[in-house]
């Protein structure tokens, strides 16, 4: 890349730099000495210093008096000043580049956001924000992540490791900054800013600006609760609720929360629990378990089923004679990728919102 190499000729013109200085203070130090003169090493730089940059402060040590002294000014001249015109010139060249480059990469980053449909926007990098990002990466979502603080972002995109994620840097309650994230287009938003205020203002301008959207809103406060709902938020978590179930769990059921601890971390499997919806089109409509191509085609396990309707109600670990019908949703555990081909063979809507593989 380009901005390597800049930065490679910056690292020789500031080694070109160091040599010709050092040059200049051994070899006055050295004509001096041939000279019967006892230069002193300090004098000797300054000299140095002076003749490169061109000041024209006066000579501190007679250079005129001496063989060579005159000649090897001329050469530390000439050459010093070719040594600050390559440093100077290529310190340019890498800040130009460096703005030139961000400014390109910002537009075709918009331009890539310009065009999601149906999928996440995270308003918030911190530690409840990060996760979220972590597992849309893990989980191949399309997202958009939204916050102020660059460095936060860059830290999250260096950990991601295979590319970076759409962006931008900005206030996530500026209802400007929702639009360009594409929130009339997007199918979810989460607010994990760091208040219940930030929370709550992001809410009703997202809700706002898309009726249909669902939003997840995290909550510091129990009495902030109900607001978030009122203001539009589909569902509301509770970082320290959470936490305590976490703790009781570790407590009562620690194998369990070592599976699951395992399996969400464990980033070479990829292994997640999902859901997969049968569309009205889809061609297992109808179809019991047994005769469906999913063990074929995947090795997921089906280990409950929602059915929709007046009584929603779960089926737990349904059996082979199990019929799927339309807006039944498959909770499923086993790799993404089997997940992901299962939503394309089902035409699960889910897929909106899925990154494929190879993209």
């Amino acid at each position: 890349m380009l901005i390597l190499e800049l930065y490679r000729r910056l690292y020789k013109a500031f080694a070109l730099l160091f040599f010709i200085l050092a040059l200049g203070t051994f070899g006055y130090r050295w004509i001096g000495y041939n000279a019967g003169q006892d230069w002193p090493y300090l004098d000797c730089l300054y000299m140095t210093v002076i003749s490169v940059a061109t000041v024209g402060y006066g000579e501190i040590i007679p250079v005129r008096e001496v063989p060579w002294g005159e000649s090897f000014t001329m050469f530390i001249i000439l050459f010093g000043g070719a040594a600050i015109l390559y440093f100077g010139s290529t310190t340019v060249a890498l800040f130009v580049e460096e703005d030139l480059r961000q400014v390109l990469r910002l537009r075709k980053m918009r331009k890539v956001i310009a065009r999601m449909k149906n999928h996440i926007i995270v308003c918030g990098s911190g530690a409840t924000g990060a996760t979220v990002i972590r597992e849309l990466l893990a989980t191949r979502h399309a997202f958009v992540a939204v916050d102020r603080d660059i460095e936060r972002m860059q830290k999250l995109e260096a950990e991601a490791g295979k590319g970076r994620f759409p962006h931008i840097l900005g206030d996530a309650t500026d209802d400007e900054i929702l639009v360009a994230a594409g929130v009339r287009d997007a199918l979810g938003l989460v607010a994990a800013l760091p208040t219940d205020k930030d929370n709550l203002f992001v809410t009703v301008s997202a809700r706002q600006l898309n009726p249909k959207l669902r939003i997840v809103s995290r909550c510091i406060e129990a009495g902030t609760e109900s607001k978030l709902r009122r203001a539009g938020a589909s569902d509301v978590i509770s970082p320290n609720a959470i936490g305590g179930m976490r703790m009781v769990s570790v407590l009562i059921r620690p194998q369990v929360v070592e599976f699951l601890d395992k399996m969400l971390r464990d980033r070479e499997k990829n292994l997640r629990i999902e859901q997969v919806t049968v569309p009205a089109d889809s061609p297992v409509v109808g179809m019991p378990l047994r005769d469906t191509p999913i063990r074929k085609i995947t090795q997921l396990l089906v280990i409950a089923a929602y059915i929709p309707g007046d009584e929603d109600r779960y089926v737990y670990n349904p059996g082979p004679e199990f019929v799927l019908q339309a807006g039944n949703v498959l909770v499923v555990l086993g790799m993404v990728d089997d997940v992901i081909r299962l939503r394309e063979f089902f035409g699960a809507p889910e897929l909106r919102t899925s990154i494929l593989p190879g993209q």
